[in-house]
C-alpha cells in the first residue's frame, strides 16, 4: 500500500532562502523556517516549541566552542597580532605572497589529509595571520598598497585555505565524505573499502595543488607587472629632478645659486 508524501514540509527551505536573500538575521531566519516547516507538517504549536527547546538544549555548548576561539582571536588582534604577523614576514627578503600561500597551500593539504582540519580556518588563521603576511610580503617589495591589491591579496589566502582543506580532507579515511560515498555505493551493490576510495583521492588532491599553485605563481608575476611600474611611477614623482638630463640639473642648479 503506497502512502502520499507531504512536500509542503519543504517550505521551509524557501524560507531560508528568502530570509538569506533579503539579509535578515540568521537566527530569525532559523526560527521562523522551523516554525514554518512545523505548522506545513501538521504539528501543534506546543509540539514545535517542545522540538525547539530540545534541540536548543543538545546543542547549547556548541556556541561557547564557535565564540571562545573568535574572542581570543579578536582579543590577539587588538593587541597587534597582523601588525607582528606582516613584520615578520618583512624580514623574509625573498618571502613574495605567491611562495607563502603555495607553501600554505601544501601544508593545509597535508594537515587535512591526517584529520587535522581544525589548524588552518578563515577565522582562526587566514584573516589575522595568512592574509595579513601575503599583504606585508607585498608591501615590502612593492610600497604602499592600493586597496583593490588588498582585496586580492585576501581572496587568494582564502581560496588557498579552501582548495587545500577540500581536497586534503579526501584523502582521509575516516572522513565523512568517504563514509558516505562508501554507504551509497555498498547500498548500490558495490562493496568498496574505505581506504580505496581514500588512495584514489591523492591524484585528485595533486592535481588541485598543482594546479592551484601554478595560480599563486602566477600572482607574483602579475604583481610584479603591475605594481613595479606604479612604484617607479609614484618615484618619478617624488623626485622630479631624477628624470631630469644632466645639462639640464647643471642650469637648475646655476639658477639657483645666481
Amino acid at each position: 500500500m503506497q502512502t502520499t508524501v507531504s512536500l509542503w514540509p519543504l517550505i521551509g527551505v524557501a524560507v531560508i532562502i528568502a530570509g538569506f536573500l533579503l539579509r535578515f538575521n540568521p537566527m530569525l531566519i532559523v526560527a521562523v523556517a522551523a516554525i514554518v516547516t512545523g505548522f506545513a507538517a501538521h504539528f501543534p504549536l506546543d509540539r514545535i516549541l517542545a522540538a525547539i527547546g530540545s534541540g536548543f538544549i543538545k546543542t547549547r555548548n556548541i556556541p561557547l566552542i564557535i565564540l571562545l576561539p573568535l574572542a581570543v582571536i579578536g582579543l590577539l588582534e587588538r593587541h597587534g597580532l597582523r601588525e607582528r604577523a606582516q613584520m615578520w614576514i618583512a624580514s623574509i627578503k625573498a618571502a613574495t605572497a605567491g611562495r607563502l600561500l603555495i607553501v600554505y597551500l601544501l601544508v593545509r593539504e597535508l594537515t587535512a589529509a591526517v584529520g587535522l582540519t581544525g589548524l588552518g580556518g578563515h577565522p582562526q588563521m587566514v584573516r589575522p595571520l595568512l592574509a595579513p603576511m601575503a599583504e606585508g610580503a607585498t608591501e615590502t617589495r612593492f610600497g604602499k598598497l592600493t586597496d583593490a591589491v588588498r582585496y586580492k591579496l585576501r581572496a587568494y589566502a582564502a581560496s588557498a585555505d579552501n582548495v587545500g582543506l577540500f581536497f586534503g580532507e579526501d584523502i582521509f579515511v575516516a572522513f565523512g565524505a568517504i563514509v558516505l560515498m562508501v554507504t551509497f555505493l555498498k547500498e548500490a551493490g558495490i562493496t568498496v573499502q574505505p581506504m580505496h576510495v581514500a588512495v584514489w583521492g591523492m591524484p585528485t588532491a595533486l592535481c588541485a595543488f598543482l594546479v592551484h599553485g601554478f595560480r599563486m605563481w602566477l600572482l607574483d608575476r602579475k604583481l610584479e607587472r603591475e605594481l613595479r611600474g606604479n612604484a617607479a611611477a609614484d618615484a618619478a614623482d617624488d623626485n622630479p629632478k631624477a628624470g631630469q638630463s644632466g645639462d639640464a640639473r647643471v642650469a637648475n642648479a646655476a639658477g639657483d645659486e645666481a
